[in-house]
């Protein structure tokens, strides 16, 4: 049949992807770094000027682990907020590190983007490298929390998109409480066990909703097969090719956290972690309360921080 009128061509989607490694400190905690520093759920004024304090002791941390030079600055990252960090953001990419900034409200259930409306203009204002996004996403939760969050994620992507900003995605997938009643309540079986298959499945809820995302950021897998799994489904058209994974740390212990790494930098398609808590927040502690002064708990910090880079580059060594 021949057509009655024009038919312009669909555009061809845009390749998404980042080939490097990367090697984040994440501090773009925001209540979490309060309570898991300061123990206190409303930080004061006081407490705000702490907060923003320890902030740029973790970027001091991450000067020191380049004078030490255990990592190339451009494949060293920080993830760091807005709201205590403006400076520390400022100052991590004048030295030249990959700097992702969060735009999703803290402590949410269900994403809502920081500053509204206006969160194009303090992306355009910051220019990090990458815009990145907290979500938490379980494929058998609320279906209305889900549609929403999927209508709200892909706004934001369109506009990364037509921005051309890269996409940093960090998927959370916490047990419904049928899931954790199937392993008798036990959250790590439940994270060995079940979690694997739902990560997979809130990716593909995400993709099929038309969210294009350059580097996901995951809950750490145990199987390696389950870690390739992961990577395949990262890249499951061609225009995410060369989407890459990274591995989040979740404040789990260090030997867990190892193993996580290893199965990472095992597999192809993983290039490098996002750690904050595991590395900075005993040395903050040990400052506070005088234990250690600031250019111990950077040093601490610094040297925490190559260990876990030491591991992955090290770890490549998992069947």
């Amino acid at each position: 049949m021949t057509p009655t009128h024009d038919t312009a061509p669909a555009e061809a989607p845009v390749a998404r992807g980042y080939d490097e490694e990367l090697y984040f400190l994440a501090f773009d905690h925001r209540g979490v770094f309060a309570r898991s520093v300061l123990d206190v759920d409303v930080p004061s004024p006081e407490d705000e000027g702490t907060i923003a304090d320890c902030k740029a002791v973790i970027l001091e941390g991450l000067q020191r682990a380049i004078a030490l030079g255990g990592v190339p600055r451009e494949r060293l990252g920080v993830l760091v907020d807005e709201l205590y960090g403006a400076q520390v953001a400022r100052d991590a990419k004048a030295a030249g590190a990959v700097v992702t900034m969060p735009v999703e409200e803290p402590d949410q259930d269900v994403f809502r983007p920081a500053y509204g409306a206006a969160f194009g203009d303090h992306i355009e204002a910051f220019d990090p490298d990458f815009a990145k996004v907290l979500v938490r996403f379980n494929a058998d939760g609320p279906a209305d929390d889900n549609r929403v969050q999927l209508e709200r994620l892909r706004e934001l992507s369109d506009w990364l998109t037509a921005h051309g900003r890269r996409f940093l995605f960090e998927l959370i997938t916490p047990p419904t409480a049928d899931q954790l009643a199937a392993v008798d309540g036990d959250v790590e079986r439940f994270e060995r066990e079940l979690r694997p298959a739902l990560i997979r499945r809130a990716m593909a809820a995400v993709q099929d909703a038309g969210v294009e995302v350059d580097v996901w950021k995951l809950e750490g897998l145990d199987d390696p097969a389950d870690a390739r799994a992961t990577v395949e489904q990262a890249r499951n058209a061609p225009h995410r090719a060369g989407v890459a994974c990274i591995v989040l740390g979740a404040g789990a212990s260090q030997e867990r956290v190892d193993h996580w790494l290893r199965v990472a930098a095992a597999t192809d398609g993983f290039v490098g972690f996002a750690i904050g808590r595991s590395i900075w927040r005993a040395p903050l502690r040990a400052m506070l309360s005088g234990e250690n002064d600031r250019a111990e708990a950077a040093e601490r910090i610094a040297r925490g921080y190559l260990r876990f880079v030491d591991v992955y580059r090290g770890g490549a060594d998992v069947a």
